[in-house]
């Protein structure tokens, strides 16, 4: 089995939202976002949003492997998170070794509303 590695680039960007200020890191990318997935079969899809990371959440691959499977469930780690501007959203980047690399906006909520996936 071969690797194959995809570099991404990463710009730091900061967002003023009237008193708020955002420190985000805007992907080179376009990715489809799926809404409320089930798993990582029903993903793909939409037009391509704009990517901004606002953290990375590192999970062991039996974590991943476990949120992956079953996307709608309550995670406290996503809740109050994620939302958007005009044609990108605001996501949390979810990683572990060997697996893709997930991109997760919650509106709010504490799931995963809406979802990307990279590799």
């Amino acid at each position: 089995m071969s690797t194959m590695t995809i570099t991404i680039e990463r710009t730091p960007r900061t967002l003023q939202f009237g008193d708020t200020t955002l420190q985000v890191e805007e992907l080179s990318v376009r990715l489809p976002f799926a809404r409320k997935p089930a798993d990582l079969s029903e993903l793909g899809g939409s037009d391509p949003h704009k990517i901004y990371v606002t953290e990375t959440k590192e999970l062991t691959t039996a974590e991943f492997d476990a949120f992956a499977g079953s996307l709608l469930a309550s995670r406290d780690w996503l809740r109050g998170k994620g939302g958007g501007t005009g044609d990108g959203y605001f996501c949390v980047e979810v990683t572990a070794p060997g697996r893709p690399y997930l991109y997760v906006n919650p509106e709010g909520g504490d799931y995963a509303r809406y979802v990307a996936r990279l590799g």
